[in-house]
């Protein structure tokens, strides 16, 4: 099977948190039937290979993506696992992986002696750049936090997989963040929540005598009417998928804080070019669970 964009890759670095992230991307290569590519960046020995061939050749010592390696499998015996290293910088190594990845994952916080950054500042750079979507997945998320269940979909009778919560502005509906919401809700049988956020200045201008425009009423219903449209076709191509459309009022991000509590993912997006809104950063910190970051237009 070809290693190129139809694959997962997780970035290693032997800290708790990149454990973490690898467990998080081998669920995920196993829902869609992908391989997982395990890539450790900077200086150390180099060492390469599939596994599970994970045997490591006498005198030497097993290194962070040699244990990482030896779990997955054990963890994941029918998942296709290639392991390998790089000399290069962690951020430089990672955004070359993710050009030629399906999706990136990374920890939300690295190991510390990472020469160069601060402690979790490797996933903010990487997210700010990568060319596709990257999982910045929180320390501490196991498959106990929800989607043991929902591994490959979830059983008859099993508790309901996490939803998956998509970030939408209805004044720009990216069709790629769209898009790799609902398909990572299909691949998990979880529902999605799409949640869109409004300001009534913006929403609502005034008119020059102090009105509201003609047909509005300042309750969000022009709002309900935007998303429900923009979400119509995505409904009819996804049709086993649950959706609820949520539209609030205010700021976006303290409401996808509060959606993301119970959530499986958070999905945002940013636009092709520039970097996390300040929104975006503040959620890949704080929310509970993993935040994919989609780059679009």
């Amino acid at each position: 099977m070809s290693t190129g964009t139809r694959s997962i890759t997780v970035g290693i670095d032997g800290s708790p948190t990149s454990l973490d992230a690898a467990d998080w991307a081998a669920r995920e290569a196993r829902r869609r039937r992908l391989p997982l590519r395990l890539l450790h960046a900077g200086t150390g020995p180099v060492v390469s290979g599939r596994v599970p061939d994970v045997d490591v050749p006498a005198g030497r010592t097993r290194t962070a993506l040699d244990r990482a390696a030896i779990q997955l499998s054990y963890a994941h015996p029918a998942l296709d696992i290639i392991a390998r290293s790089s000399g290069a910088p962690a951020v430089q190594a990672l955004l070359a992986a993710a050009a030629d990845t399906e999706t990136l994952v990374v920890g939300s916080r690295g190991a510390t002696g990472c020469p160069g950054f601060q402690v979790g500042s490797v996933a903010l750079a990487v997210a700010a750049r990568a060319a596709r979507p990257v999982v910045v997945v929180r320390a501490g998320e196991l498959p106990e936090d929800g989607e043991t269940s929902c591994t490959d979909g979830p059983p008859s009778g099993a508790a309901p997989c996490p939803p998956v919560v998509l970030g939408l502005d209805v004044d720009r509906p990216a069709a790629d963040l769209i898009r790799y919401a609902f398909d990572t809700a299909a691949f998990r049988s979880a529902p999605l929540h799409v949640v869109h956020a409004w300001t009534r200045s913006e929403a609502y201008p005034l008119a020059a005598h102090g009105s509201r425009p003609e047909g509005t009423d300042g309750n969000g219903d022009a709002e309900r009417r935007a998303l429900a449209g923009t979400l119509r076709p995505w409904r009819r191509g996804f049709p086993g998928t649950t959706v609820r459309e949520h539209v609030v009022q205010g700021p976006p991000g303290p409401h996808l804080l509060k959606a993301s509590a119970r959530a499986g993912l958070l999905v945002v997006g940013r636009r092709s070019g520039t970097g996390p809104g300040r929104a975006v950063r503040t959620l890949i910190r704080h929310a509970p669970c993993a935040v994919a970051v989609v780059p679009h237009g």
